[in-house]
């Protein structure tokens, strides 16, 4: 009888960080490491650390009850796509979650999303589809987050924030917390530069640096 199988989306550093992740998920649920594979348009090595990789045609074309996949991409443009490309293939979208991530109470989570060790989201939020957050990140309470937003490493988001679709946040960012009933917005398809400090409103689209965090000008 055929078995479901599973993949992370990528070879890169991304998708080598959240493989073991995926594979202890799995473990942890008694299915086998051989039914756990990487994918890769442009195949790298037969192997990378344990794991066979596929091309997407190959995958498809296994023996399967079923299929499923986690993207390991951080631009989210393409995280968007391939995830089209999934749902148009039936392959079903898969979600990572490190084994000491912590949740409270009240958090709505869309599907595929990746959530690394150390991660924390306490209460009353609403994350959208594709959500990655890198290790030691945080989201305080009564945020809402968007589809297909990156959290990078060690991202600070205090309460009442509005997060809207395809924003970065890099490494180290602190996020100020809003007000209820007046959120601190980051508008869709914001970049957060490294280390920067929100303290107000971010344009939708714009690139903010610094503290406080400022729009860059190029």
């Amino acid at each position: 009888m055929n078995k479901a199988i599973y993949a992370v989306y990528g070879t890169s550093g991304c998708g080598r960080g959240i493989m073991p992740l995926a594979r202890r998920q799995l473990v942890k649920e008694g299915i086998s490491n051989d039914q756990l594979f990487f994918l890769d348009d442009n195949i790298p090595a037969e192997s990378i650390n344990g794991n066979r990789v596929l091309s997407y045609s190959e995958f498809l074309a296994m023996p399967a009850s079923s299929r499923y996949a986690v993207i390991a991409i951080a631009n989210s443009a393409i995280r968007e796509r391939l995830a089209d490309r999934l749902f148009s293939d039936e392959v079903q979208p898969w979600s990572v979650r490190a084994h000491n991530l912590v949740i409270m109470d009240h958090v709505s989570l869309g599907e595929g999303a990746v959530l690394s060790p150390f991660v924390t989201l306490t209460s009353n939020i609403r994350i959208g589809r594709y959500f990655h957050a890198n290790l030691y990140s945080y989201v305080e309470h009564d945020c809402e987050i968007g589809s297909f937003v990156t959290f990078a490493p060690g991202v600070m988001c205090n309460g009442n924030v509005v997060i809207e679709d395809h924003v970065y946040i890099g490494t180290g960012v602190v996020i100020k917390q809003g007000k209820p009933g007046k959120p601190l917005i980051i508008g869709r398809g914001a970049v957060v530069g490294m280390g920067a400090v929100v303290t107000k409103d971010v344009p939708a689209g714009m690139v903010v640096v610094g503290n406080p965090a400022r729009i860059l000008v190029r």
